[in-house]
């Protein structure tokens, strides 16, 4: 088993490593990993009955006085009866004081631990049946190996029992007064860094409602995936958002975001590690491994997470999910009172890739009834000034949603023009609670105290507010990729491999040498998977190359064929065209004394291949990252594959259709599409070779550790796929 400077395992490389949080009990795949997450009743750690207090005080002045009386308060709040422990006092906050565990009358359902060194204290409460425990403590893994050390042994004292551990290194903030007053469904909060989480927090002072806080530190035992599998079950939950630092795991990850989207239940998340620069400085907050910043951006686009950069877009895009249905159409119609305002908005939102469509004659016509026939009323909707003194605004409004192109009105107020504003803003409110499209309003005054801002707009929980125009094409750009994600998921882990198939058993004994193969080797394990390869024979002589070529049929291609030459054409030795025996005669001669003269090493003998020249170039490849495992990618190839860098990432398991969505990312996708009259490439032959090479992924984990096909030959539609080359590497 691997493990970092801090000693966390890697589980994606070792099919005999253990996913800590998984259910033992589940049911595992082909790789040996886990396809269920370990129960975890949560409910108790949020509403139990009883909680202990290790370490409490009201020594006035100490940290410790302060988080008792939080916590006395918290427990009252959700009707706990909360004992003291600590055997320095006897009574504490005007309650009788317990000099341990065992002397608390009633079982315990969440104990917090606020003393320095909390081992002992754990083990105590594993004896005694306590549910839940949260250890406040700094100073594990995030601070060095013997901080890792230190957190290894209360991971450990925790596994396999009833005791459930919260942290350590973890803020108290699941604890917090949350707002009972506001309606709707609620934005449950996950964050590795609770300052981080503040601003979520806080978003409940202008009226978004915020039901839990979870701050799971550095994750001895409890982690994000535990938080997002049980939030996706909860009612009032719409939406989970999420601040994190790294994966304690990444399948556990994936099984939790798989949860959340059979439930129906976005996840918007903040995922620092995007640079060198953020990925140390998250190894040193939480001492996790942030893992390949590509490969998380592929798993969350895989489960329909959505990724945003900032703590303001978190809330903005939480909230747009947290207040909206399905969407009912795809359009986006601006409105404004402003012809600037409105070509601005409607640029940015077409620039995000919203459908801005023109509104139908009949609704233009309509429109011209209350809005002067010189302003444009297609879309955007120029208003000139929205009707203040009756009716009217609220019908132009009602007759813009009933357009069946559109499924969002967005209204950017720029600033506060009262009386207008006020019936503006007071006819989109009214206009919301009658309807199931979005309306949306972007509040650009940069005051923030008028009465439309505070006393209509945000007292509304069927209007998303807006600060910036920005944050709001980004969140709608959110919502409707989501809701299309969800017409056509379904969970890879339904079908994912449990056994191996009989291909297995013959690729593992080409790769039992543990060095790299040679591309003859590599295309033999490639044929043990159905992947098509040209005709080729492997020779070690001129004779023979002469016999192979007129087998094979000219012209043909002739390479240094041995397991130490990754890049051959670099150095001389392969050879294009050839198409007589006397060319192919030469052609063995000057590879084999280019390949001494590169000091290639032993050659296996010199490859005589087939040439296939027609289709498109393409690279598909099985690598591996510390956290999620085997990753499949495909992307353009040949030469350029380094310069381009157009690949798309697959982390296994997943279905064809996501190969599909992969192939939508790439920029050179048009080349496969047919440009400047070429045909079409034959996708369905592509999309079967990735899968097949996940299969590989999947059943090979263990012993290969990188595998390229480049190029792969993708031909006319019907054509089918050819390897050219391949390179793969045995652990």
């Amino acid at each position: 088993m691997l493990h970092d400077s801090r000693g966390h395992h890697f589980p994606g490389h070792t099919r005999t490593s253990v996913t800590a949080n998984a259910d033992p009990s589940a049911e595992l795949d082909v790789t040996g990993r886990p396809l269920a997450l370990r129960p975890a009743d949560l409910d108790r750690f949020f509403r139990p009955r009883t909680v202990a207090v290790i370490g409490a005080s009201d020594t006035e002045g100490r940290p410790g006085a302060r988080i008792t009386a939080q916590l006395i308060a918290w427990a009252e709040r959700v009707g706990a009866r909360l004992f003291p422990v600590n055997p320095k006092h006897e009574r504490i906050a005007g309650r009788p004081c317990h000099a341990d565990i065992s002397a608390v009358p009633e079982p315990v359902d969440l104990a917090v631990v606020l003393v320095g060194d909390p081992a002992e204290v754990l083990e105590q409460l594993a004896g005694a049946g306590v549910g839940f425990a949260v250890v406040f403590a700094a100073g594990f893994a995030e601070a060095g190996n013997a901080g890792a050390e230190a957190q290894a042994r209360l991971a450990q004292l925790t596994s396999g029992g009833s005791l459930r551990l919260l942290g350590p290194n973890t803020n108290l903030n699941a604890f917090e007064e949350f707002r009972t007053d506001l309606d709707g469904p609620a934005i449950a909060l996950i964050t590795q860094s609770g300052h981080q989480g503040r601003p979520v927090f806080a978003a409940q002072e202008i009226g978004i409602r915020v039901s839990h806080w979870a701050p799971v530190g550095n994750e001895a035992d409890l982690e994000i995936a535990d938080f997002v599998r049980h939030f996706a079950d909860q009612e009032e939950v719409g939406v989970i958002a999420a601040y994190v630092e790294g994966f304690k795991d990444g399948r556990t990850f994936a099984l939790a975001a798989d949860h959340a989207a059979r439930q129906g239940v976005p996840v918007v998340v903040v995922k620092v590690g995007r640079t060198e620069t953020g990925a140390r400085m998250a190894q040193s907050h939480t001492g996790k491994l942030t893992g390949g910043d590509r490969t998380a951006s592929a798993v969350f686009r895989q489960y329909g997470v959505t990724r945003v950069d900032g703590l303001d877009e978190l809330i903005d895009t939480s909230q747009l999910f947290a207040r909206t249905r399905t969407p009912l159409a795809q359009g986006v119609c601006v409105y404004s009172i402003s012809g600037g305002t409105g070509a601005h908005m409607a640029d940015l939102a077409a620039a995000e890739g919203l459908s801005v469509p023109q509104l139908e004659r009949a609704t233009q016509e309509k429109l011209h009834e209350w809005i002067p026939p010189y302003l444009t009323v297609s879309n955007p909707v120029d208003n000139g000034g929205h009707p203040a003194g009756d009716e009217r605004g609220r019908k132009i409004i009602d007759t813009i949603l009933a357009d069946p192109a559109i499924g969002v009105l967005v209204c950017p107020i720029t600033g506060a023009f009262p009386p207008m504003s006020d019936r503006l803003a007071q006819d989109l409110v009214d206009a919301a609670e009658a309807t199931d499209k979005v309306v949306c309003v972007v509040w650009g005054s940069p005051v923030g105290d008028e009465d439309a801002y505070r006393e209509i707009l945000l007292k509304s929980n069927r209007v998303v507010v807006f600060r910036t125009f920005g944050n709001c094409v980004r969140a709608l750009r959110a919502y409707f990729d989501y809701h299309r994600f969800r017409t056509q998921y379904s969970s890879p882990f339904e079908d994912v491999p449990r056994t191996a198939s009989p291909a297995a058993a013959k690729a593992k004994r080409l790769l039992s040498s543990g060095k790299p193969l040679s591309e003859h080797s590599a295309k033999q394990l490639l044929r043990t998977y159905g992947i098509r390869v040209p005709r080729e024979q492997l020779v070690t002589s001129a004779a023979a190359a002469v016999r192979a070529a007129g087998l094979i049929g000219y012209p043909v291609v002739m390479k240094a064929c041995g397991p130490q030459l990754p890049h051959k054409s670099d150095l001389g030795l392969v050879k294009l065209g050839l198409r007589s025996a006397s060319q192919v005669r030469d052609a063995y001669r000057e590879i084999t004394d280019a390949a001494k003269e590169a000091g290639a090493g032993r050659l296996e003998g010199v490859l005589v291949c087939q040439q296939v020249d027609r289709g498109v170039e393409m690279v598909v490849g099985i690598s591996h990252d510390d956290l999620f495992g085997p990753t499949v990618s495909v992307g353009l190839g040949g030469i350029f594959v380094e310069v381009f860098d157009d690949i798309a990432i697959g982390v296994p398991p997943f279905g064809a259709y996501e190969v599909k969505r992969m192939l939508g990312e790439l920029r050179g996708l048009k080349c496969l599409q047919g440009l400047r009259g070429q045909p079409p490439a034959d996708l369905d032959a592509l999309v079967d070779v990735v899968m097949r090479v996940q299969r590989m992924a999947l059943e090979l984990g263990d012993e290969i550790a990188e595998l390229d096909i480049n190029p792969l030959m993708v031909m006319p539609r019907g054509g089918g796929t050819v390897a050219l080359d391949a390179l793969a590497v045995a652990k």
